[in-house]
């Protein structure tokens, strides 16, 4: 998945695409955040917060791992 570079001390870069945002963290890690729409990802990138978004918002969808 194509992922844009965000300024964040937590968050490398964030992508979407068919229901799935795509965190790449700073330490390498990689997660999928499934069954969110367009308008939740919009937040995220204009969110003055990366890590905060992630942490209350994203993680109550499901997610998964996968680098």
């Amino acid at each position: 998945m194509l992922r844009i570079p965000v300024s964040s001390t937590n968050v490398n870069s964030i992508g979407y695409a068919n229901g799935i945002i795509e965190v790449e963290f700073n330490d390498g890690s990689v997660y999928q955040y499934y069954g969110v729409n367009e308008s939740v990802f919009r937040n995220f990138l204009n969110a003055p917060s990366k890590g905060k978004f992630v942490h209350y918002t994203l993680k109550g969808y499901g997610y998964q791992r996968i680098k």
